[in-house]
């Protein structure tokens, strides 16, 4: 009311120095203070016509492409690339029926320090949890940021008895930020199809790292949503596992990466000159049948196996290449050819910088703020030569060329996937 009465005294006053001929506010000079006083009128000061707009955020977004200095590569002066290397079958071949077994399980880890779920699971499984103990709790009543719903896994060793500790790997499952400071809470682990309980968890949590977090910052070192609880896991029913079977047999099958011919025939030949036409090779190739000799007792089976198992062979150099565009990791074996060829290899990297500005209005204005894109976008191409590649009949020849090529590990990637297409790398390719 008071403002009112003051924005009309002021009308007044300016139509009354209007009609003496008076300047009024805003029309030249303006009269003084002892000027106004005299001529009965008030004075007035000047006043802005408008409201400036607030500043604009003048922040840009970067996007940056850098390829580090090539390491010089290093030989070892006098190596022998080619040479065989004796194993004994214990590294080759595992026995049949000899396995560990994985059990998985759902759980609930508390104590967390405010990184927990923040959905409705967790609350959810821990009241499931409580009603299992005839306590009866509304999920909603439960503080979600002190707990997160995990999946606990373990592994049982073969031949594992009831009471046998194992150690147990715990990941979330929900939006948990980290599980740093946390207590699992009694889990069970079942085989795949749920119905059997095999085992059971519960314990302290350590996850290798810690995460600090601000308003507007934070500090991670280390990954700190999988955790892991060394012996935390007990077996509570056992695995039978037995190295014979009915027949008297007991199977050897090559391991992962081991299964050639040479290593099987050389590995049978190894054995039976231990224990005469005791073993053979099977139809395909890569696993043994070993039989156990008449007289041997059943408590010294393990003995009669174990000396087999220490037999030393020599091993094949498998002309193998293992990649993987995940890590850039290239693995190449002993016996990798190269057939000469000519290779060009172009690159092209592209970086993307989005930097959106929000433009307000001036305050008490029609308008609306509204949010603008706006888009940095740089190609680079590459402008490879053609590289004349000589045949290599050795590892270290292989090494020598692919490395004149200069490439960087994902870039030789897909240039070795190229060669084994066209022929020219002589290997057999796997991709991880």
């Amino acid at each position: 009311m008071k403002l009112t009465k003051f924005i009309f005294a002021l009308a007044v006053t300016a139509t009354a120095a209007a009609q003496q001929g008076t300047p009024t506010a805003g029309s030249g000079a303006q009269p003084t203070t002892a000027e106004g006083q005299a001529a009965g009128i008030a004075t007035v000061f000047p006043v802005t016509s408008g409201l400036e707009a607030p500043t604009q955020p003048q922040g840009v977004s970067t996007a940056n492409f850098s390829r580090t200095a090539r390491i010089r590569p290093v030989s070892r002066a006098g190596g022998d690339y080619e040479a065989r290397v004796s194993s004994p079958l214990s590294s080759l071949f595992q026995v049949r029926g000899v396995q560990d077994n994985e059990v998985n399980g759902i759980g609930i880890v508390m104590g967390l320090d405010g990184t927990g779920d923040t959905g409705l699971l967790a609350p959810q499984l821990l009241a499931n949890s409580l009603l299992a103990q005839n306590i009866n709790i509304d999920p909603k009543m439960l503080t979600t940021s002190s707990i997160a719903t995990v999946h606990v896994k373990g592994v049982i060793p073969h031949g594992a008895k009831p009471g046998t500790r194992m150690d147990v790997i715990v990941s979330t499952l929900g939006d948990a930020e980290s599980l740093f400071g946390g207590n699992l809470l009694l889990t069970e682990l079942t085989d795949i199809e749920g119905n059997n309980v095999y085992a059971t968890a519960s314990g302290s949590l350590t996850v290798g790292g810690f995460m600090a977090a601000g308003e507007s910052a934070s500090a991670t070192k280390n990954h700190v949503t999988v955790g892991t609880l060394a012996s935390a896991g007990v077996v509570q029913v056992g695995v039978d596992a037995s190295i014979v079977n009915e027949h008297g047999y007991i199977y050897l099958d090559a391991k992962n990466g081991q299964g050639s011919f040479g290593n099987t025939v050389r590995a049978v030949e190894a054995v039976n000159r231990l224990y005469p036409e005791m073993a053979r090779v099977l139809p395909d190739g890569k696993s043994v049948r070993l039989q156990v000799m008449g007289g041997v007792p059943e408590e010294s089976v393990v003995a009669y196996l174990n000396r087999a198992m220490q037999l030393e062979v020599e091993t094949d150099n498998l002309a193998r290449v293992v990649i993987s565009e995940r890590t850039g990791v290239i693995v190449m074996g002993g016996d990798v050819r190269l057939r000469p060829g000519v290779i060009q290899h172009g690159s092209i990297v592209v970086t993307i910088a989005e930097t959106p500005e929000v433009s307000q209005p001036a305050g008490f204005s029609s308008g609306v703020t509204t949010e603008v894109p706006r888009t940095n976008l740089n190609v680079v191409e590459g402008d490879a030569p053609l590289v004349l590649m000589g045949g290599a009949t050795s590892l270290e020849e292989v090494v020598e060329v692919l490395n004149v090529l200069g490439a960087t590990p994902r870039d030789m990637i897909a240039i070795m996937e190229s060669l084994v297409s066209g022929g020219l790398l002589v290997a057999e390719l796997k991709r991880m």
